[in-house]
């Protein structure tokens, strides 16, 4: 039973008023925005039409935006990709049929809108970063959902979940590795936070992996390095040899029973379903293979997640930023499951 009410019901002086029909759920959380009174394309553009932060008194699953590409070495514009996604979210709906769970229902989810970052200092924009995640972490049981922003947004959250569950096993979707050094003498960029992250010890010796790997190298030098930091690589090709549920069976393999962060770069699908991303590599995974797998990560202790790299002014038709909001409502329904 659902029933929709108005924010500004009940409310006591001080507090925040809004008249968003949202719909609070049987289990008295507070949901999205009743479509059959707003029409999708109208209000604000929360994430998937839920709450603002500050208009419930707690929340167990924020879904934050950080607006940042200062660290890209191709193709800028992932600032813009919290908004795109932000606004491809607007079709979602509070019912995930394949899993069987009400996220909204079975979690409190807020939208708890931008981290600003200075696009100018990346390091202070890191600072900023770590402690914006983190005041979204302030119990064990909260978990977050950034929406970038470039892959240098890693390692801010991966610092703050830190600060919470010490280190975590690493499931990174991706192209590339991502564990490379500095470039042109910056020691953290979208290329370098998994490196970074290993050797802050943020990561679980050995129990982390990157799948979805594509695409031309600087050495071979590379795949050692990546190895000797403690990752393991399925590499996109590997599908097409053990499909969909052998990639299943090693990520749980891999990741065992440890606290996992989920990262999710859009360039690991094909430019056929995400071409609005800055680094595109082609024979990507489809979207359908990316939602199966990590439909089958369901049990596993997710603690965290990102979704980044989405640059709308390579996309066609809101097609990478509509796969990037389902993405992270798959997050979302994961983490609501174990809530």
């Amino acid at each position: 039973m659902q029933r929709r009410i108005h924010q500004d019901q009940g409310m006591t002086e001080g507090e925040q008023v809004t008249s968003q029909p949202y719909v609070r759920s049987a289990t008295g959380k507070v949901g999205q925005v009743d479509a059959r009174a707003v029409p999708r394309y109208a209000g604000i553009a929360t994430f998937a039409r839920l709450p603002q932060r500050h208009e419930v008194d707690d929340h167990d699953i924020a879904v934050v935006g950080v607006p940042f590409d200062s660290g890209v070495t191709y193709r800028p514009g992932a600032r813009f990709g919290p908004a795109a996604i932000r606004q491809a979210s607007r079709l979602l709906k509070p019912y995930h049929p394949a899993l069987d769970v009400a996220p909204f229902a079975a979690a409190q989810v807020v939208d708890a809108g931008d981290i600003s970052a200075n696009p100018f200092d990346i390091g202070e924009a890191v600072d900023q970063i770590r402690t914006g995640v983190a005041g979204l972490l302030t119990r064990p049981e909260q978990r977050v959902v950034l929406l970038g922003g470039d892959h240098t947004i890693a390692l801010p959250a991966l610092q703050a979940v830190h600060g919470v569950h010490g280190p975590v096993a690493l499931v990174h979707f991706d192209a590339h590795l991502d564990t490379w050094g500095p470039y042109f003498g910056a020691p953290c960029t979208h290329g370098t936070p998994f490196r970074l992250a290993a050797e802050q010890g943020l990561l679980v010796k050995d129990r982390s992996a990157h799948i979805g790997i594509r695409g031309s190298l600087y050495d071979r030098q590379d795949l050692l390095d990546d190895e000797s930091l403690g990752f393991t690589i399925v590499h996109c090709r590997d599908i097409d040899r053990i499909g969909v549920d052998g990639v299943i069976h090693r990520i749980w393999q891999r990741v065992g029973d440890h606290p996992v962060y989920v990262s999710i770069d859009v360039d690991v699908m094909d430019p056929a379903f995400a071409p609005g991303t800055g680094t595109p590599e082609i024979g990507g995974m489809t979207s359908r293979e990316l939602v199966a797998i990590l439909r089958a990560m369901r049990g596993l202790q997710i603690v965290g997640a990102d979704v980044v790299e989405v640059a709308p002014a390579y996309d066609n038709g809101e097609v990478t930023a509509v796969a990037a909001a389902n993405l992270a409502y798959e997050l979302v329904t994961l983490m609501a499951d174990d809530a």
